[in-house]
């Protein structure tokens, strides 16, 4: 498959990513201009970071997780739904889902937030309205369960991972990514949610 040519947009998004995620692995400098602070974005500085934001990654897991998804669904997404609607969709998701965090965050000057998941989570789930029986996997538990079960499921868990905050990820952003996702789909391919009760149908009829 010749990944430039057929998907453009989320081969770009891909390799810059991983390029400039790396980068600042040894760039401590780049962290500093590139990360979401919700307490200077909600005062109108800095606010380019609700995008720069999503291009760093604050370790190799947290990287290789994040790309691992993308590539397993962006790709796909992109032949789906155009590479034009593709584009809005990852970045207009990536700034809506930052933007709850921003406004839940922003007097407290010390929360900083990075990744593209996101985004990604905006990707994954517009995926599962096209292919909503696909097998998708909830590591570290090794069995394959319908895309449409993983959604609901994966929502659940972000909000209750969110109101535990025991961890220093942004559950927020990956449950408003989602949302973001769904909605935007709806709004950039009207024929989807015919599409989607269709192959219910299908599949229970």
């Amino acid at each position: 498959m010749n990944y430039i040519n057929e998907t453009p947009v989320a081969s770009l998004i891909f390799l810059f990513t991983i390029i400039t995620s790396i980068y600042a692995f040894s760039n401590p400098d780049l962290y500093g201009k590139f990360m979401l602070n919700p307490y200077n974005v909600s005062r109108r500085h800095r606010v380019y970071t609700l995008i720069t934001s999503g291009l760093i990654h604050a370790d190799w897991m947290h990287l290789i997780f994040n790309m691992m998804t993308f590539f397993f669904f962006a790709f796909q997404l992109e032949r789906i739904i155009g590479s034009l609607n593709f584009g809005i969709l990852y970045f207009v998701s990536m700034v809506a889902a930052d933007i709850p965090s921003v406004i839940k965050h922003k007097n407290d000057i010390w929360y900083n937030s990075l990744g593209a998941s996101g985004a990604i989570s905006a990707v994954l789930f517009s995926y599962i309205l096209f292919v909503p029986f696909s097998s998708m996997i909830i590591f570290p538990i090794p069995i394959p369960i319908w895309a449409i079960v993983f959604g609901p499921l994966y929502l659940v868990y972000c909000v209750y991972a969110s109101r535990q905050a025991r961890d220093h990820i942004n559950h927020d952003a990956h449950f408003f990514g989602a949302l973001a996702g769904l909605i935007l789909t709806v709004l950039l391919v009207p024929g989807v949610i015919p599409h989607f009760i269709e192959q219910i149908q299908m599949k229970i009829g």
